[in-house]
């Protein structure tokens, strides 16, 4: 789900630009000098990862020294991060079915679509109320909870994905921008469903998800995790480091870190065990092994298991977030 864009206002992190010659043209690139989690400047890289989705490019990864927070390297700006969505296969835009992993994403979605909105209204103490989903991408999740009741907002950036939202579920999906629009404390649960990982400038986004966020209202977030079973175990193939696209990679302290310095206490956290085996498939096809979803199918089960054991080895995690009260502590 692609949302990466320029708030008004200071940089999360600084960034050094500089141009590298690609297959006869000159793109722009930035260069992380200061981590954006902790500000400290030793930062190290730690693996060296391909574009298999589309351009077959190579990216580095590095970690910060001072708080172990990992991020994508001389990544493309904003005003070129568009062409490496630039696929039919991007499953977040285009709603393709085609071959056999995209096509058990699919059914996998409709049974998670149920598990995210019980999960929603669980979390937010009632049926119904104001939701903002970010970086909705084709409308699914917002659909969903339209029809449980809810008065639902939804911004995506790609237009594409927004005219799929339109023309199936005939809801007006707003583009990046109109986030600035909302008053503050407009809404009672803000979502962003495997989108984090692609925002540009993150500390301004989550300064965002405050101001919009109402003092009883929650903050849910899910993105990949890569201290998981299945990223241990894959290393630099792991799919779900997905470079470019996705620019930060969480684990759960990260995530709890992040959310204290912007004025959030982490409330639950839930796995989302089901991610292994559709990450395990896609990273056996980029391997070019035999038998991908066999393989995959393996390998996710042996995540599930790791995960049923400790969830914080969950492929992907769910982080539930709630407003810090004045004088209250830190993080729980």
């Amino acid at each position: 789900m692609l949302f990466c864009t320029k708030f008004r206002f200071s940089v999360s992190c600084r960034f050094a630009g500089h141009i590298i010659p690609l297959g006869g043209m000159f793109m722009d690139k930035f260069t992380i000098q200061t981590c954006p989690l902790c500000g400290g400047v030793e930062l190290e890289r730690t693996l060296t990862c391909i574009d298999h989705y589309a351009s077959g490019e190579v990216f580095h990864l590095c970690r910060c020294r001072d708080c172990g927070f990992l991020m994508t390297q001389d990544f493309p700006p904003e005003n070129e991060i568009g062409r490496y969505y630039e696929t039919p296969d991007y499953i977040s835009h285009s709603d393709t079915r085609k071959g056999m992993v995209n096509s058990l994403y699919h059914y996998v979605r409709t049974y998670m679509l149920k598990r995210k909105a019980r999960l929603v209204m669980r979390e937010a103490h009632c049926n119904e109320g104001c939701l903002l989903d970010v970086g909705t991408g084709t409308g699914y999740f917002a659909d969903m909870m339209r029809r449980q009741g809810w008065q639902v907002e939804a911004v995506e950036k790609n237009a594409g994905a927004r005219d799929f939202a339109k023309q199936h579920f005939g809801l007006d999906v707003k583009p990046e921008t109109a986030l600035g629009d909302y008053e503050a404390g407009s809404f009672g649960v803000i979502t962003l469903w495997h989108v984090m990982e692609h925002l540009e400038y993150l500390n301004e986004t989550w300064e965002t998800l405050n101001r919009l966020l109402n003092e009883r209202g929650v903050l849910i977030v899910a993105v990949p995790n890569c201290l998981s079973y299945d990223a241990r175990h894959y290393g630099a193939y792991w799919a779900a480091y997905d470079v470019p696209r996705h620019l930060w990679h969480f684990t759960p302290d990260t995530m709890q870190r992040f959310g204290a310095k912007h004025g959030f206490i982490l409330a639950e956290r839930y796995p989302m065990p089901f991610d292994a085996f559709y990450i395990s498939m896609l990273t056996e096809k980029y391997m070019h092994r035999s038998c991908p979803f066999l393989r995959g199918l393996i390998n996710g089960t042996l995540a599930w298991f790791s995960a049923l054991v400790k969830k914080e080895r969950s492929s992907s995690m769910i982080y539930v977030f709630r407003k810090k009260k004045s004088g209250g502590p830190a993080a729980v």
